[in-house]
């Protein structure tokens, strides 16, 4: 069934084009029929309704949205890449902070949201009237996936389209709360919510996940864990600490190694290079995923979208296209990057034609590295963050456990751990270690902080205060177009 929202055809697939692999033995994409169905048949039977939940994964995982775009925009975005290629396509604009209503990544990134939340919506609503035709733990399973893949939609919203809740405690206007399934357009018109009802409403959909999400799953379905492990970020996101405390104490141990008490068995692997190890991030075993998406040669990210393409270099046919490299005074200025460090991450760069390369995501064309969502490192260091304060033994050790995995003979002097600095060091870690899976914008955007300015062979890009224009991205235009009551940026 075509179902068209803001002036977009959406299709509502019975079977969705690409299918996650359920069994624990697989966990890639598979083909199956591109082929839509009446409404009323697409959850007429188990099998139908396994295509539908798997196709809000399909379109979380979009190039356009959580499949590479998302992630780049959020980091090109910081001051630790300069852009490298005059293409408006790859990102030029954002990383100029010369973005309007109308620019491509404005307009395809909320569209594909979108489209993923009304997937999700749709499932929720059809599962809940067809349950009858499942076991109720797997019609619970279902909802609560949909639900989690809706909260992380709108979160990833609020990040780019919306003040960060620092600023006024999330009075400012978020985004539109699209709750049900639409087939028509008599739904456009819709108010934009605070960012503080978006986040309850995040929040909402989480807590009613989690206790409904199965205990283990692989890397590329949530897990009771996965819903955990976001809270995590969104409280941090929030600067409510006492909740991040609450929730990652729910899966991390009180002592070395921090492994996960429950649940999915969630560990630092022992080598950073072992997790960006080609298709690894997201591999059944990859005990440090809690999400990821996974690629497949038929399922790519699509052209210009993949995070090796934009980061990787193009000799060693390693097949990049070197669109932004690091830059010499960002995060990569780091004694941990320097010439005889020992860190393991710095393995993960590598040189071409005078510039310093992001080489995580490594698989040439058509560039298919599984895209990391949420690693086990990132709780660990937002339960760091979170403890700074209340209880600084933990948080140093939980900062150590991290650098330690890429550096076991690092010791932090003493002056990077006084009370007055421990903060700093643990944001300086998850810059380096979060490097170029799209942490750096949201990351300046809860601090308060602006964006410093940045120059190139490309242009320059000015510096943007915190709360001043530009600071955020205007509304699509076409929202603007379709939906009566939206209120520009």
């Amino acid at each position: 069934m075509k179902i068209k929202i803001n002036n977009k055809i959406k299709y509502l697939f019975i079977a969705a084009p690409f299918l996650f692999a359920t069994s624990c033995k697989k966990d890639f994409l598979t083909t199956a029929p591109d082929t839509a169905l009446p409404i009323e048949d697409a959850f007429s039977n188990p099998d139908r309704i396994l295509s539908q939940v798997n196709g809000i994964y399909a379109g979380v995982k979009n190039g356009q949205f959580l499949g590479g775009r998302y992630q780049i925009y959020s980091d090109i975005r910081g001051e630790d890449f300069v852009v490298n290629k005059p293409n408006g396509v790859t990102g030029l604009d954002t990383w100029r902070f010369n973005v309007t209503s109308g620019t491509n990544e404005v307009v395809n990134l909320w569209g594909a949201v979108y489209a993923a939340i009304n997937r999700a919506n749709l499932v929720i609503e059809g599962v809940n009237a067809n349950a009858s035709k499942l076991t109720p733990a797997l019609a619970k399973q279902y909802i609560a996936e949909a639900k989690f893949l809706r909260a992380l939609s709108y979160y990833s919203l609020l990040q780019l389209y919306a003040k960060p809740y620092i600023t006024d405690n999330g009075a400012s206007l978020g985004v539109p709360l699209r709750l049900k399934g639409e087939k028509d357009l008599s739904s456009n018109d819709l108010k934009r919510s605070t960012v503080a009802e978006v986040y309850t409403q995040i929040l909402k959909d989480l807590d009613e996940a989690e206790p409904d999400l199965a205990l283990t799953l692989t890397a590329t379905r949530a897990s009771r864990n996965t819903a955990i492990a976001l809270k995590t970020r969104v409280y941090l996101s929030m600067g409510n600490l006492t909740a991040v405390v609450t929730e990652a104490n729910k899966i991390v141990s009180a002592t070395a190694p921090f492994s996960a008490t429950t649940g999915a068995p969630l560990k630092l692997e022992s080598n950073i290079a072992t997790v960006f190890g080609g298709a690894y991030v997201g591999n059944a075993s990859a005990t440090e995923t809690a999400l990821t998406f996974p690629m497949a040669d038929l399922d790519a990210p699509g052209t210009q979208n993949q995070l090796a393409y934009y980061y990787n270099v193009a000799t060693n046919n390693a097949g990049g296209n070197e669109e932004f490299f690091l830059n010499p005074t960002g995060i990569f200025a780091n004694a941990a990057f320097a010439a005889g460090s020992t860190d393991a991450r710095k393995g993960l760069t590598a040189v071409s034609g005078g510039n310093t390369y992001l080489t995580k995501f490594k698989r040439p064309s058509p560039y298919t590295d599984y895209v990391p969502v949420i690693r086990y490192a990132e709780v660990l260091l937002n339960l760091a963050e979170a403890t700074v304060t209340t209880d600084p033994t933990r948080s140093i050790a939980l900062l150590t456990a991290v650098r330690q995995r890429s550096n076991p003979g690092y010791v932090f002097s003493a002056t990077d751990l006084l009370p007055a600095n421990l903060k700093n060091t643990i944001l300086t870690e998850r810059r380096i270690e979060l490097l170029g899976e799209g942490f750096r914008s949201p990351d300046v955007m809860r601090q308060g902080l602006g964006f410093v300015a940045k120059s190139g062979s490309q242009g320059t890009a000015p510096a943007i205060p915190f709360n001043t224009a530009g600071y955020i991205w205007p509304i699509s235009s076409v929202e603007v177009q379709n939906n009566k009551l939206i209120v520009q940026n």
